[in-house]
């Protein structure tokens, strides 16, 4: 399913480590990774030649930082605004996911600070791994995926499987939310689901390929649940679903909407702990 996947740095090396602890996953090791940095327009031509040389420099660290397979890695610095850049650049090579380090920006400030990450995921209909900065970037073993009877929740278990596949240790955690007692908080509560149920068949794909699966609970507020569920057990990867409400002529527009109201993928980007995989899922 990740065969292409697209690293935008800038310097500051979250993005590099999440990609470095990506590789060491099986399932991943055979994928071919695009290097992109971006050089936004300056106001003299100095102070643009400085800029590109800079960027050249954040290109080969990252490269030499990563030690991948040298058949497997490619570069690309190009100038223009970043945030268009990097949509550009994931659709040219049809990227199956797209790595970013994020200063974890709540929805005004993203807007006002010109949020790169934010505005890539809002853009961009491939899955998105955003990288905060203040978080420690740890090796993939414990993957939780947010559970409801969504395409999206499907698509994010099926993406979460793949990356699991022989991952010596591994363990698929499912986290459904009951939000029908008026946001009052509850324990975690491990579940053993019925056969037939959104979660039963979620158990029964991870057993067809041998990979652990716990089913826990709670109740709360979705969004400050899963980031509590993702806490305190202690994992190491969200995947989370994000519908795209936007009608087909507006794909190409920031949906303003979700970058001001209450985005639950919004809520886990900003609050999380751990690194959060964002599927994109058009409705």
């Amino acid at each position: 399913m990740i065969q292409k996947i697209l690293l935008a740095v800038s310097g500051l090396g979250h993005a590099e480590e999440m990609m470095k602890t990506l590789k060491e996953m099986p399932s991943i090791q055979s994928a071919k990774v695009t290097v992109l940095h971006v050089v936004p327009p300056q106001s003299t031509a100095a102070a643009m030649t400085d800029k590109w040389e800079e960027g050249g420099k954040i290109l080969a660290n990252a490269i030499q930082s990563l030690d991948l397979d040298p058949s497997r890695v490619s570069s690309i610095l190009r100038q223009g605004d970043p945030k268009d850049v990097v949509c550009q650049v994931a659709d040219e090579m049809d990227a199956d996911l797209i790595i970013m380090g994020s200063r974890g920006l709540k929805r005004l400030q993203s807007i006002l600070a010109n949020s790169v990450s934010q505005y890539v995921f809002q853009l961009s209909s491939r899955p998105m791994l955003l990288v905060k900065d203040d978080i420690y970037v740890k090796r993939i073993k414990r993957i939780m995926v947010a559970m409801d009877n969504s395409d999206a929740a499907k698509n994010c278990l099926n993406l979460a499987l793949f990356l699991l596949r022989g991952v010596t240790g591994g363990q698929l955690i499912l986290g459904n939310i009951n939000t029908d007692l008026g946001g009052k908080l509850s324990g975690i509560t491990d579940i053993k689901p019925e056969k037939n149920s959104v979660l039963g068949n979620a158990v029964a794909e991870a057993e067809k390929l041998g990979i652990p699966v716990r089913c826990v609970t709670s109740s709360g507020k979705p969004g400050e649940e899963i980031c509590r569920l993702a806490e305190e057990l202690n994992i190491d990867l969200l995947v989370l679903g994000s519908p795209d409400r936007r009608p087909s002529i507006a794909k190409s527009f920031v949906d303003l909407d979700r970058l001001i109201g209450a985005s639950l993928s919004d809520y886990v980007r900003v609050n999380g702990t751990c690194p959060v995989l964002l599927v994109r899922t058009v409705a």
